[in-house]
């Protein structure tokens, strides 16, 4: 006996269809096992699928789980802004024609919030607040080897002294290396084999390769994110990587600075890919420390599919 499961495709992090970065979104997940799920999200082949599930707490809206094409993982952005995204557009979760709705969306990280804004009886931006504040790391090789991971020579990133290679995770951790300007970043180029020599098998093994030279007004960053140990060759927007990199501008930032502060930045992701993506970020200090981590963005109701299982 078969089942029939239907889901949603969207483009997040985009206003505007075939951008972004594609998502599949299983409403309704109950009766899957994992096994099964992860052959699904293998066979979509999508950066990540989720599949949705009541919640554990009667207090949260949903819990759900999400898979890229080689394995589950306890916390992403992009899923969660989408799902939350297509639970409004799709009726599942009621929501006022104008104004903001909170949701809470449970992951294996924790319990997510999420702000979704409406503007006539539509959702129109929806913005995930981290639910761990960041965790910090040294790299596990020189700055020359790192680079030679990308293709490039030490001498394409930037000064180490304002600009060092870090490690940071706010649920999902992730290797963030600064460079020079966004001809460097179109260079780089993942070198599998020196990839398993340096970082495979490490605490963050996938790269966030970022340049404060972004392209378009109102921008600020340009990024790209390889993620060789989740089955993803390149990822047109990461928000878990956002989230990271919240953390990295953030620290030491403002340090001088007493009281509540709150800074943004506007992320560029996927051009060099063809998905264009655009990742909003918010962090808040308190006396120069940071006490919340925020990542928003548009989202695009692409279409619908069913699957028999």
């Amino acid at each position: 006996m078969s089942d029939r499961y239907r889901y949603h495709l969207l483009d997040v992090f985009t206003g505007r269809p075939f951008g972004g970065n594609q998502l599949a979104v299983f409403l309704d997940g109950a009766g899957l096992g994992a096994d099964t799920m992860q052959l699904v999200a293998r066979e979509l082949n999508l950066s990540e699928t989720v599949f949705v599930l009541p919640p554990e707490q009667a207090r949260h809206t949903r819990r759900v789980r999400i898979f890229t094409p080689g394995r589950e993982l306890p916390f992403a952005g992009h899923p969660t802004v989408g799902t939350a995204h297509c639970l409004v557009a799709a009726g599942e979760v009621p929501a006022p024609a104008e104004g903001e709705l909170d949701i809470v969306l449970e992951e294996e990280v924790g319990p997510v919030p999420v702000k979704v804004r409406m503007e006539a009886g539509k959702p129109v931006f929806a913005q995930l607040a981290a639910a761990q504040m960041p965790e910090f790391r040294d790299p596990p090789a020189s700055p020359a080897s790192i680079a030679s991971v990308l293709g490039l020579k030490e001498s394409d990133l930037l000064p180490a002294d304002e600009w060092p290679i870090r490690a940071v995770s706010c649920g999902f951790p992730f290797l963030f290396v600064p460079v020079r300007d966004r001809a460097t970043l179109g260079q780089v180029r993942m070198r599998t084999d020196r990839w398993e020599q340096v970082l495979s098998g490490w605490w963050a093994e996938n790269i966030f390769v970022f340049t404060p030279d972004a392209e378009l007004p109102g921008s600020d960053y340009r990024a790209r994110m390889f993620g060789p140990s989740i089955g993803i060759v390149e990822d047109p927007a990461t928000g878990s990587a956002a989230t990271g990199l919240g953390g990295y501008l953030g620290t030491g930032r403002g340090s001088r600075v007493a009281g509540r502060e709150t800074l943004r930045w506007v992320v560029e992701q996927g051009f060099e890919m063809g998905r264009p993506s655009m990742l909003h970020v918010e962090v808040d200090l308190l006396n120069g420390s940071i006490s919340a981590i925020r990542v928003g963005g548009e989202s695009v109701m692409m279409g619908e599919g069913e699957m028999t299982l």
